[in-house]
């Protein structure tokens, strides 16, 4: 048994590390020393990728791990990883499924069959209360802020895209110039608004700190998230929530995105005069937007290129 018994050392690999720092060998010093330079980064590795980070065999980084009290190698990753379990789940989730042997076409009918089973999954977690009342605060409110970073931030924008014709005032943190612009914006925000935050795995810190903020000034605030469990959930006033497991990426962005779809086609429905507001909207943008050119057109177009082409000829 090595002289540093299990209970002697600590809890944390930093702590172990400390204890019995004086005592490695050469070899392990530099490895002692790699771990705690690149702490996270260590959490990800194998122990072959550990060994050629740090240049020593895998023998050596086996033997360090015993050196600090651990059985092996994965008794050291374990204790590494803690507190990093939620941000380490994907690269692990990766790790194990590209060692696995599939086609292209696998891989892609797994992907969608994933996504089919998050949207059944956020089907059935549907609340009728829940849902009104969301669509309710989204329409009654005089201004709305969506935010979100990361991926998030992207599904903000569109949400803001399609909620748009329906809504007042709506803004996004696409493009905001960094969350302090966007505490400047809510920092106007009243009990009359209303911010929906969207965060999934792994959650942003950013969108936490905003809706804390927003909170203590009494803005409603409408949450999309994954599970009881996210740190947002306990922030908001309500919260909607779609399933987005994945196994080669932290989250489905499509699971998300169908949810916010959804609540727009359910804004829509229940806005006041919806047809109005969305033919309005589409007259507005029609210098924007493609459209055929009419039969008759064509044929005047055709007799003016002729008539200049006739021209063209007799002149010269």
């Amino acid at each position: 048994m090595n002289r540093f018994d299990n209970q002697a050392l600590g809890g944390t690999v930093n702590t172990r590390i400390g204890k019995v720092y004086m005592h490695l060998s050469k070899a392990h010093r530099k490895t002692a020393d790699y771990v705690l330079s690149n702490v996270f980064r260590s959490a990800t590795m194998s122990i072959d990728e550990l060994a050629n980070a740090v240049g020593i065999s895998v023998a050596t980084a086996n033997r360090f791990a015993r050196a600090l009290g651990f059985e092996g190698y994965p008794q050291f990753r374990a204790e590494l990883v803690c507190g990093f379990e939620a941000m380490l789940a994907p690269i692990d989730n990766l790790r194990s499924e590209v060692q696995r042997p599939a086609t292209s076409t696998e891989i892609i009918a797994g992907s969608l069959n994933e996504d089919l089973n998050n949207l059944e999954a956020t089907r059935r977690s549907l609340v009728p209360e829940v849902c009104n009342q969301a669509v309710k605060m989204i329409l009654n409110a005089e201004r709305i802020y969506i935010v979100g970073y990361g991926a998030s931030a992207f599904l903000g924008g569109l949400m803001a895209h399609g909620l748009d014709p329906f809504c007042q005032t709506i803004q996004s943190t696409i493009g905001s110039g960094g969350p302090s612009h966007v505490a400047r914006q809510l920092f106007k925000y009243t009990e009359r608004d209303l911010v929906i935050g969207i965060t999934f795995p792994r959650y942003a810190e950013d969108v936490i700190t905003l809706l804390q903020q927003v909170r203590e000034k009494g803005v409603p605030i409408l949450a999309l998230t994954d599970a009881p469990s996210s740190p947002l959930a306990s922030i908001a006033n309500l919260t909607l929530y779609a399933q987005t497991r994945r196994q080669l990426s932290p989250n489905s962005e499509g699971a998300a995105l169908c949810l916010i779809e959804a609540i727009c086609s359910a804004v829509a429905h229940q806005a006041k005069s919806p047809v109005h507001a969305a033919s309005e909207m589409t007259k507005f943008m029609l210098p924007w937007m493609y459209q055929e050119p009419s039969s008759g057109s064509r044929k005047s177009s055709a007799i003016e290129e002729s008539s200049t082409k006739s021209a063209s000829d007799h002149i010269a």
